[in-house]
C-alpha cells in the first residue's frame, strides 16, 4: 500500500469562499445511490420460478507468515488480550457484530488474543486508549486528532472507501473510486422550507456528537462562515449520537435540518431505506463540505511495534479478501486500508487550528 499525506490546505479557502457559494445552491434532488459493490456469489444457478439466495463468502483469515510472539501477561497474551475500541458512529449492534468478527479473524491471522469494546461515546473510545485500557482504535478523524494531541496515539492506517457522493457534490465524478477522504452533507426535511444556510435561522438542528468530524466540528465552522451562529441562531439543537440517527430525526421532523456524512441516506451499512423507503423523497441535501481525511486504525504508543505491524498487515490482508472485505464493509463501510505515515492528519489539524479549532482544547 502506498504511504503518504493528502493535501487539505484547500479547505481553508472553502471555509471562507466555497460554502458561501454552497449557501446559494438550490435544494438538491434525492442523493444518488452509492455505486454497487461486486455482487455476491449465488448458491446455485437460478432456475425458472426459483428464489435466488445470495451468500457472502466467509473471511479467509489466513495466518501471517511470521506472526509475532508475546510473553505471558503482555498485550496479546491469554492473560491480557489486545482490546480494540470502536466509536459508536452507527448502529452499535452492527458495530459489535462486525467488531467481534474482525477480532476473531485477527486472532487467527496473528495468533494473538483480542477483545472488543464499543465506546459509549466518541470521547469514551479516546479515553480508553489514553488510559491504555484499549490498545487499538477504530477512531473517527477528529477523535484521531484528539488522541494524538492528548495521548500520543499512533495513526497507522487510513480507511479507503468507494467514494460516496450526491448530486450537488463537486467530486461526484469520483463515485465508486477508492479514496482516503470523505465529505459531510447538510440535509433538511422537505417540509421545513430549508434550502440554504440562510433558511436555518430559527429552525431546529441535529448534530451527531461533539467529537464527530463531519457531524459537528467541520459543520460548525461552515455554519459560522455562512452567517449562522450554531449557539444562538437555532430554535433548538440536539446531538443525535450517530449519523443514521440524524437522518432519521430529520426524516421524522424531530429536527428541521441536520448534518451527516455523505451519503447516509443511501449508505449500504446504514441501510435506512429498508425501514424508511421514502427517506430520499422527504429529506434533501442542500450543501456539502470539502474533503475530510478518512478515519482509520490507530495504536497506543506503548504497544509492541512488531504487534502493531502484524495487526496492520492483517487488516490490509483482510480487506483484500472478499470475505474479510464483507466484514469490514459491515463495520463502517470500509473497502480497504492505506498504510500511512503518523503525520497523515497534520495538514488537516493545522487547517482546523487556523479556523480557531484547537483539538487540545476540545478533548471531551
Amino acid at each position: 500500500m502506498k504511504t503518504g499525506r493528502y493535501p487539505y490546505a484547500a479547505f481553508a479557502l472553502l471555509v471562507v469562499l466555497s460554502f458561501i457559494l454552497a449557501a446559494c445552491a438550490p435544494a438538491a434532488t434525492p442523493a444518488a445511490p452509492q455505486q454497487p459493490t461486486t455482487p455476491p456469489e449465488l448458491t446455485q444457478a437460478p432456475t425458472a420460478g426459483a428464489t435466488v439466495t445470495a451468500t457472502v463468502p466467509a473471511a479467509a483469515c489466513v495466518p501471517l507468515p511470521n506472526p509475532p510472539t508475546v510473553a505471558a501477561g503482555e498485550p496479546g497474551s491469554a492473560e491480557q488480550p489486545i482490546v480494540i475500541t470502536f466509536v459508536p458512529s452507527g448502529d452499535t449492534g452492527k458495530i459489535t457484530k462486525a467488531g467481534t468478527e474482525i477480532a476473531d479473524c485477527l486472532a487467527k491471522m496473528t495468533g494473538l488474543n483480542y477483545e472488543i469494546e464499543v465506546g459509549t461515546s466518541f470521547g469514551a473510545s479516546i479515553e480508553a486508549m489514553g488510559a491504555e485500557k484499549a490498545h487499538v482504535g477504530f477512531l473517527n478523524t477528529f477523535s484521531v486528532l484528539l488522541g494524538v494531541e492528548k495521548y500520543g496515539i499512533v495513526p497507522a492506517l487510513a480507511v479507503l472507501r468507494k467514494y460516496n457522493t450526491n448530486d450537488i457534490d463537486p467530486d461526484k465524478d469520483l463515485a465508486g473510486q477508492l479514496q482516503p477522504f470523505y465529505k459531510g452533507q447538510f440535509i433538511a426535511n422537505q417540509e421545513s422550507g430549508v434550502q440554504s444556510f440562510a433558511d436555518l435561522k430559527g429552525k431546529t438542528f441535529c448534530f451527531v456528537d461533539p467529537n464527530s468530524t463531519s457531524g459537528y466540528i467541520i459543520p460548525r465552522i461552515i455554519l459560522k462562515a455562512n452567517g449562522v451562529d450554531p449557539d444562538a441562531d437555532f430554535a433548538a439543537v440536539q446531538n443525535a449520537g450517530s449519523h443514521p440517527n440524524v437522518a432519521i430525526a430529520v426524516y421524522q421532523g424531530d429536527c428541521d435540518a441536520g448534518v451527516t456524512f455523505i451519503d447516509v441516506l443511501t449508505d449500504a451499512a446504514a441501510n435506512l431505506k429498508e425501514k424508511y423507503p421514502d427517506i430520499t423523497e422527504k429529506v434533501a441535501v442542500f450543501a456539502v463540505t470539502d474533503r475530510i481525511p478518512s478515519d482509520g486504525v490507530q495504536f497506543i504508543s506503548s504497544l509492541d511495534p512488531a504487534v502493531q505491524t502484524a495487526i496492520s498487515d492483517a487488516l490490509v490482508s483482510m480487506a483484500e479478501d472478499p470475505g474479510g472485505n464483507a466484514v469490514l464493509r459491515g463495520l463502517y463501510s470500509i473497502n480497504g486500508f492505506q498504510k500511512i505515515d503518523p503525520t497523515f492528519y497534520d495538514d488537516f489539524a493545522e487547517v482546523l487550528r487556523k479556523a480557531g479549532v484547537d483539538p487540545a482544547e476540545m478533548v471531551k
